[in-house]
């Protein structure tokens, strides 16, 4: 009995953000396949399909047997954007599995991520932004608002990488393609404006800068895989309107995404060795494994596909970075099932809702 009050507590407190597991795990997959390290990219393969499994099944619990949580998450503006994580998984899995060729998966996929974004993208911006926790619009923008864009560039990496393997629909499955990825190069400009208003206005204290601002750098790296895998679809005339803005856009973005690493890192040890946070697992850490290996996947297609050697090498470089960060985590998320309360399960929004948000 005691048991399953406990999972029902880890139930009630899942943050629906926790689906950047699934997101880390499958971009590694990916990243490793590209270097060949197919056992790995396998067996991570398998793990990004049952964690994102078991994240549907207790989400789905959730909403069933606590649905005032659920809607508690959609009115703290840090914690509803979590649920764009949802859209991103099912993106990135559909993504791995087309790789070895599960065409039918990836479509459902695909279908299923589409509608997600189509609800989401208008549903959840409106609740964050009217929310009333007692601060200003500005000061709720935070790291996790980039998710927004993340889950709307996934959905055009994973139409991309469908449309040249189908037999019809390929103009469709281009416009949607294209049409995402458009939108997320406004949505991550738009974004950034109002997180930077926010980091120069309000300066965020130490404990509020943990892993989750690296997603305005997976941001920039997975929109620069979508626009690759635009580039490498199959002719249609939307591509004669766009093929040459895509791919001077991509390298833009990669330049950005580059720029923001060093920025990102200091604020890693401003907080952790400069204000001497302590540096344990926290399932925020999943965001920094995913925008590293989207980053590698990233450097690796642009360098390749635009002939540029010193980018690709880059590229895999950051692959071996993200791999060995994925272990790492996931050691720590491993040892926090083991031996750690539920309350340590959640993952931890970077702005800390107060003790009342959990």
């Amino acid at each position: 009995m005691a048991r399953l009050r406990g999972l029902d507590d880890v139930i009630r407190e899942l943050n629906p953000a926790y689906f950047s597991l699934v997101m880390a795990t499958g971009i590694v997959s990916i990243a490793t396949e590209i270097e060949g390290w197919r056992l790995l990219s396998v067996i991570l393969m398998w793990i990004t399909g049952l964690a994102f499994g078991v994240l549907l099944l207790l989400n789905a619990a959730r909403l069933a047997r606590h649905r005032d949580a659920v809607v508690f998450d959609l009115r703290v503006p840090n914690r509803t954007f979590g649920f764009f994580t949802v859209v991103a998984a099912t993106s990135v899995l559909g993504t791995r599995l087309m790789l070895d060729g599960h065409l039918v998966a990836a479509l459902v996929l695909l279908g299923f991520a589409a509608s997600m974004w189509l609800v989401l993208g208008y549903a959840l911006p409106p609740m964050a932004f009217t929310a009333r926790i007692g601060q200003s619009q500005l000061e709720r923008a935070d790291g996790t608002w980039f998710l927004w864009v993340v889950a709307t560039q996934s959905v055009a990496v994973l139409a991309a990488a469908v449309q040249p393997h189908v037999t019809s629909g390929q103009a469709e499955l281009a416009l949607l393609a294209a049409l995402c990825w458009a939108v997320g190069v406004f949505l991550y400009m738009a974004v950034a404006l109002f997180v930077a208003a926010r980091i120069f206005m309000h300066h965020p204290k130490p404990d509020q800068l943990s892993g989750a601002y690296w997603i305005a750098m997976g941001a920039t790296a997975i929109t620069v895989v979508a626009g690759a895998n635009i580039e490498s679809m199959a002719d249609v005339p939307v591509l004669d309107v766009m093929r040459g803005t895509v791919e001077s856009v991509s390298v833009f973005f990669w330049a950005f995404g580059t720029w923001l690493v060093p920025p990102l890192l200091f604020a890693g040890y401003w907080r952790h060795i400069r204000h001497r946070i302590p540096l344990r697992y926290d399932a925020s850490f999943w965001a920094i494994v995913f925008p590293l290996g989207m980053y590698g996947v990233g450097s690796h297609q642009i360098g390749s596909v635009n002939g540029i050697p010193l980018i690709d090498h880059i590229g895999h470089v950051e692959i071996w970075i993200a791999t060995a960060a994925w272990f790492v985590t996931f050691a720590g998320f491993a040892a926090s099932l083991a031996g750690r309360s539920p309350r340590l399960l959640p993952l931890r929004s970077i702005e800390n809702a107060g003790p009342d948000a959990r």
